[in-house]
């Protein structure tokens, strides 16, 4: 079944789904898809209930005691769970209050100062695909004229649309649903961020188990003009897409994303570190530099997470005339303080064997507080140390 467009028509009362004993469970999933429609329709019709649960200031009990008694316990449920996803979305999103969240598709979802920073590179019509609750495909319509966004789930249409309204955007996003992999019209530019839990162990770690797949990621690559591919940080890309650029994204010291540029949108370097909020940016490749390895200077630097993931942290050592500690790790060094948003500096106040109770007996005489313990390399669980700490 594939709808052009989402109406409340299509949904309800015309039986576009056709019910039929399918062993494979397809119709049950059909049918979930088209109840989680109508409870999404009822509870936008139904915005006192929101308003109720927003404002509410007793135990949770009394509040679904008190909810159950004017509404379904369906209506309840999903009035509760979204007000909740509200809540945490606004760690992503500047108006999680009044988007639409399932917490699969929160989670999921690129965060609106990544989906922002990666719309920049994209102009004109753009197809966003597995588009889930939109977040791509709103940032990209805030700079474009058009984006055909194309989710296999009709539910995540409609948050879609709804999530585009709460950005202003709704006119310049025609939704889709439909199975990816049996469009062969799509051309020009294109984003894609493929299922990594499409099955039943949790989160993908091999783009070879995303949906869509390896072969047909890089058959979309032959197709179009360009684009993006969105994977996880921490999966196998390397050597998977060759000619393509792989930028990885950093949002407040968290490695988010791995985007693969391809076509017309990749640049003329193997690799890229997106550091956010700060806007910055480096391109290479792991083998263009070699740093320095050095002894311990005056100050420290903790590279920023996207820089280590990309293999950047030669290119960043020499760029900023820092040296290594040493060749296997990240940890730079200086005896200057070089402020930038791909190090976190660190003044070295002392140096100290790897042994607790020489460490132990020099945090006892120093003015400390809180105390950050960082590791790279050798086997110390940062926490069981911190409590024999004084």
């Amino acid at each position: 079944s594939r709808f052009d467009a989402f109406s409340p028509s299509l949904y309800f009362g015309k039986n576009e789904f056709l019910m039929t004993a399918d062993p494979t469970g397809q119709n049950l999933i059909e049918q979930e898809s088209l109840d989680e429609c109508r409870i999404l329709e009822e509870l936008r019709q139904t915005p006192e209930l929101l308003e109720l649960i927003s404002v509410w200031s007793g135990s949770e009990l009394g509040l679904q005691s008190r909810l159950r008694r004017q509404f379904p316990d369906a209506l309840v449920r999903s009035a509760i769970s979204l007000c909740e996803l509200r809540r945490k979305g606004v760690n992503k999103f500047s108006r999680a209050a009044s988007m639409w969240f399932d917490r699969r598709g929160l989670e999921q979802s690129t965060a609106e100062l990544v989906a922002r920073d990666k719309a920049k590179l994209f102009d004109d019509a753009v197809w966003d695909l597995c588009s889930g609750i939109g977040s791509d495909a709103i940032a990209i319509a805030d700079r474009c004229s058009s984006v055909i966004a194309v989710d296999l789930n009709p539910a995540a249409g409609l948050r879609t649309r709804w999530n585009a309204e709460a950005y202003g955007v709704a006119e310049r996003i025609e939704t889709r649903c439909a199975d990816v992999l049996k469009l062969d019209s799509i051309s020009g530019w294109v984003h894609i961020d493929p299922d990594r839990r499409a099955g039943s162990e949790g989160k993908a770690s091999r783009i070879e188990d995303y949906v869509p797949g390896l072969p047909e990621l890089l058959d979309l690559m032959s197709r179009c003009r360009g684009g993006a591919i969105k994977v996880g940080p921490a999966s196998n890309f390397g050597g998977k897409f060759p000619d393509t650029e792989i930028e990885l994204i950093s949002l407040a010291g968290e490695c988010k994303e791995a985007t693969v540029w391809f076509g017309e949108l990749a640049g003329s370097e193997s690799f890229r570190a997106t550091v956010l909020p700060a806007g910055e940016s480096i391109a290479g490749h792991p083998l263009d530099a070699v740093a320095v390895v050095a002894p311990l200077g005056r100050y420290v630097y903790d590279p920023d997470p996207a820089v280590v993931r990309a293999g950047l942290i030669d290119v960043v050592a020499e760029r900023l005339g820092l040296n290594r500690l040493d060749g296997a790790e990240e940890y730079l060094t200086s005896d200057r303080l070089v402020q930038s948003a791909f190090v976190h500096p660190f003044e070295v106040l002392a140096e100290l064997p790897n042994n607790e109770h020489d460490l132990r007996a020099w945090l006892r005489t120093s003015d400390f507080g809180q105390i950050e313990i960082k590791c790279r390399h050798i086997p110390v669980q940062a926490e069981t140390l911190r409590r024999k700490l004084p």
